[in-house]
């Protein structure tokens, strides 16, 4: 069934994932430290004080005095093994496992990622949580998993009617969180799934005019994918899809159409500018491919169904003639930017970089590998997570795709769109890995500052000269380290937690609406209590976030 307006009503409660202007100014939040910044030629001092953290040691240590201190395991408060490493003083519980039984029955999925947080009357918030369920193998041995979105705990799998693909077992959950429970049972009081039907749910991001969470399809596959499975997919995929918030657990699951004017690549995550409408989109197509910064102008901004213009960004003053912005020039460049149609944004072939493609023949700029992003005070943030001069090795580097260009991986960038002058910026580049390695999912602090999911995917460590050569390898369970990482507005850059449960990625950071609590996600694995959302809380006051 296809969404009508009617079904995303004008909010009646405050989302905390918006600020308006003249609050983000007083907080100082990341957008106007950002405008600040730049005033004053700080972009190039924040960029400087960064790289001098580079060399000094690992753990985040070379940073802690800018942040809250050394972290250090500690266990949750509603029992169980230790999940996190955290600055003293700092807690958290576990709201949410992989494996656990929900309110609806069903099992809570693998594979958490992207997630948005939405109030919940006076004490309580609203997480909707993403599931990027893929399948593994090929052909008859194909599969998506055991926890996969509606998985019954006898192992049968739910069936829903009206479900955009009853093969695609990806989605979103919903956790409803009390902060009155929190000590008690970690402040979860209900859980159950809010969309099934999808599949590879990335990211995303809050849409406060729509009070939904439009979930995002990091991947394009066509009906029979993959050949000769019996799980093979009933319908296209590539897509985004608005899920209501306030689904009460009798109304659940949602049944969302795709917005195809939106366009079918491999979406990453959205924002959206309260006061146009317009949607920003980031496009993660793999380490052999070019990936673009989209917009989608919708007809009607309270109803994304009644079509709009797919646009993807270029530049008129590239830095070469083949508009790369992955690499080369320093942090704190500028560039004006031009918006191009893209005329054919549901192409018929499942071609994971068609619309990309379409978009660079007509001038569109190429960034490497585009994840998280952030709206706040008339700009758009987001993350290149394999952008930057320096190189950390990652896999795919040396080979060429079918144009011949060449995609080695960066530490990260974080870029600024600033909305009313058109102009591009590219804010931070990381120096090295002990500083930041491949940032994904971003959030911007309540009283300033921006928190970074780190997605370390690297085969090994790849030091930059002067870095401690063991920083990628974490102390507590000895594979890949993922961390939070802080940056303040002052732009220091500082470890704020470390995944010490698995090598998985830390994903989804969302505030509270009264900024007490920080809320994320262990991706987890295929199997129980292998990751799960967690609800964490300290002195912020005294320090950047």
């Amino acid at each position: 069934m296809v969404a009508t307006r009617g079904q995303f009503a004008t909010p009646t409660v405050a989302l905390m994932t918006t600020y308006d202007r003249r609050s983000f100014l007083k907080v100082g939040g990341a957008a106007a430290a950002a405008t600040t910044l730049a005033a004053n030629g700080g972009v190039q001092l924040l960029t400087q004080r960064l790289a001098a953290t580079a060399p000094a040691g690992h753990d985040g240590r070379q940073s802690d005095k800018k942040g809250y201190g050394p972290i250090a395991p500690v266990a949750p408060v509603n029992g169980g093994p230790a999940w996190l490493a955290l600055p003293r003083h700092f807690s958290y519980a576990v709201l949410s496992r992989i494996g656990d039984r929900m309110s609806d029955g069903t099992l809570v999925p693998r594979a958490c990622d992207g997630m948005g947080a939405f109030s919940d009357g006076r004490h309580g918030v609203r997480l909707v949580r993403n599931h990027e369920i893929r399948f593994s193998g090929s052909g008859a041995a194909a599969t998506q998993g055991q926890y996969v979105v509606g998985r019954e705990p006898d192992g049968d799998v739910r069936q829903y009617p009206g479900s955009y693909d009853p093969n695609a077992r990806g989605g979103t959950t919903i956790v409803r969180f009390d902060r009155r429970a929190w000590r008690r049972q970690g402040g979860k009081v209900q859980e159950y799934v809010s969309n099934v039907g999808t599949v590879v749910n990335c990211a995303g991001g809050v849409h406060p005019a729509l009070q939904a969470w439009i979930t995002c399809e990091e991947i394009v596959q066509d009906a029979g994918n993959p050949t000769g499975s019996p799980e093979a997919q009933t319908q296209r995929h590539g897509y985004a899809y608005p899920v209501p918030a306030r689904l009460s657990l009798a109304e659940a699951p949602a049944k969302p159409q795709p917005v195809l004017a939106m366009g079918r690549f491999a979406h990453e995550a959205v924002a959206v500018d309260p006061a146009s409408g317009v949607i920003y989109q980031t496009e993660d197509a793999g380490s052999r491919q070019g990936s673009g910064f989209y917009r989608f102008l919708p007809n009607n901004p309270r109803n994304l169904y009644a079509g709009g213009t797919l646009q993807i960004l270029g530049v008129t003053n590239p830095p070469n003639p083949t508009r790369d912005l992955r690499d080369g020039f320093p942090a704190g460049r500028s560039f004006g930017v031009t918006w191009i149609t893209i005329t054919n944004p549901n192409p018929p072939v499942a071609s994971s970089n068609a619309v990309f493609e379409e978009g660079y023949a007509k001038g569109a700029a190429l960034f490497n590998r585009l994840e998280g992003t952030w709206y706040g005070d008339r700009s758009i943030f987001f993350v290149s997570t394999s952008g930057g001069n320096a190189k950390n090795g990652d896999v795919n580097t040396g080979t060429p795709d079918e144009a011949g260009r060449q995609y080695p991986e960066g530490y990260g960038q974080v870029w600024e769109y600033h909305i009313d002058e058109g102009r591009l910026e590219l804010l931070y580049e990381s120096p090295g890995g002990s500083v930041l390695d491949s940032p994904d999912n971003m959030v911007v602090s309540p009283r300033g500052g921006i928190v970074l999911c780190e997605d370390d995917a690297s085969d090994g460590n790849h030091a930059q000269p002067g870095e401690d050569p063991t920083f990628d390898t974490s102390r507590y369970h000895g594979g890949d380290r993922n961390r939070l990482i802080g940056l303040s507005m002052r732009g220091d850059a500082f470890t704020l937690a470390e995944n010490i449960l698995n090598d998985t990625e830390l994903a989804g950071a969302c505030w509270s609406p009264d900024g007490e609590f920080l809320f994320c996600n262990i991706f987890g694995s295929d199997a129980p209590g292998s990751g799960g959302t967690v609800a964490i809380t300290g002195p912020w006051h005294k320090g950047a976030l």
